[in-house]
């Protein structure tokens, strides 16, 4: 993949883990954003994401530090680093050292996700995280699903706005995912940093179809450039959530979750298994696009048809603001 000419370090909220990798007591490692970072849950349950390095002598708190009830605890000469990155223990001294602190990232647990607010700036979190259920106001719960189905692909080489892009694209519907009628777009919203697409789509019958007999639908929320939760209705009901998450200046790792509803069945084993197969099968489709964005050269500006420049031009221009400012020289 050609570099794209877009940062690597956009602002917004990004997954690192699922919440169900990171039990009570645990440290887990990770890279993002070019930075080593560790996340750890306390014994009460709370979890902590910082950076990784411990500021005494820069031992890898990952790597051999561990939970110690409500702080986590150095390897190398037992420092204790509290949840929000300060010292508040030298084992052989009789004070902290209040003058040094690891960065914490502010951190929500949500679809079954931990989310980091990154920015570069240091600004505090400005917008909420999507939730796959309660974004889109209809009482929907977790309970009115089966259990979330998971792909996850490390390492690469796209960036979190091809992903978002593609939720514009209606052309590529036909030729990827050989749908037999082109979508029709009823919705683009990019007022705020929170944004709203729906469209109209189907995946079965034929070219011969109108798309005004059509009454099946997708509503997207994108939370920023790093998370997008979707509901599809009218064909098998299903939620997905996609979360790209920049590792360095080239690379990403890509999480994709799918939620099949439940219908009442006299065969629950058996309706539990189509719903895996249904699940399988939206994961497929996704990996489809996977394929194309992980070879992807960014074009700026893009060579685009009449009818793709009101969507494309919208989310170009709305996902700006998630951008560092250029520095002057």
């Amino acid at each position: 993949m050609a570099k794209p000419p877009l940062s690597m370090k956009p602002t917004g909220w990004f997954q690192v883990a699922w919440s169900d990798e990171i039990g009570a007591g645990d440290v887990h490692t990770m890279k993002y954003f070019d930075q080593e970072m560790v996340a750890w849950r306390a014994e009460s349950g709370a979890l902590t994401v910082m950076n990784a390095y411990c500021e005494h002598l820069g031992a890898h708190l990952g790597f051999g530090g561990k939970v110690v009830g409500e702080v986590l605890q150095c390897p190398f000469h037992g420092w204790q680093w509290s949840q929000q990155g300060r010292n508040v223990c030298i084992p052989y001294q009789d004070r902290p050292n209040r003058g040094r602190r690891i960065r914490t990232y502010p951190v929500v647990e949500r679809n079954e996700s931990i989310y980091i607010w990154h920015d570069v700036e240091g600004r505090e979190p400005y917008f909420d995280a999507p939730d796959i259920f309660a974004g889109f106001n209809d009482g929907s719960s977790a309970d009115d699903y089966y259990p979330q189905q998971r792909l996850f692909r490390a390492g690469l080489e796209l960036h979190p706005q091809y992903v978002l892009e593609n939720g514009v694209d209606f052309a590529h519907f036909k030729y990827v995912h050989a749908t037999p009628i082109v979508p029709v777009f009823t919705r683009h919203d990019f007022a705020e940093p929170v944004s709203f697409v729906d469209f109209t789509i189907t995946f079965e019958g034929d070219d011969n179809q109108k798309i005004e007999d059509i009454d099946s639908r997708v509503e997207a929320i994108n939370g920023g450039l790093g998370i997008a939760v979707t509901k599809s209705y009218g064909m098998v009901d299903n939620r997905t959530i996609s979360a790209i998450t920049p590792v360095d200046d080239s690379t990403s790792d890509v999480r994709f979750m799918v939620y099949i509803g439940r219908k009442p069945s006299k065969d629950p084993q058996r309706a539990e298994a189509k719903a895996r197969e249904f699940g399988q099968e939206v994961i497929r489709q996704f990996e489809q696009d996977i394929h194309i964005w992980s070879h992807q050269r960014y074009s700026d500006p893009p060579a685009l048809a009449p009818d793709e420049y009101e969507g494309f031009t919208a989310i170009r221009n709305w996902a700006k603001q998630f951008y560092a400012a250029p520095q002057k020289g």
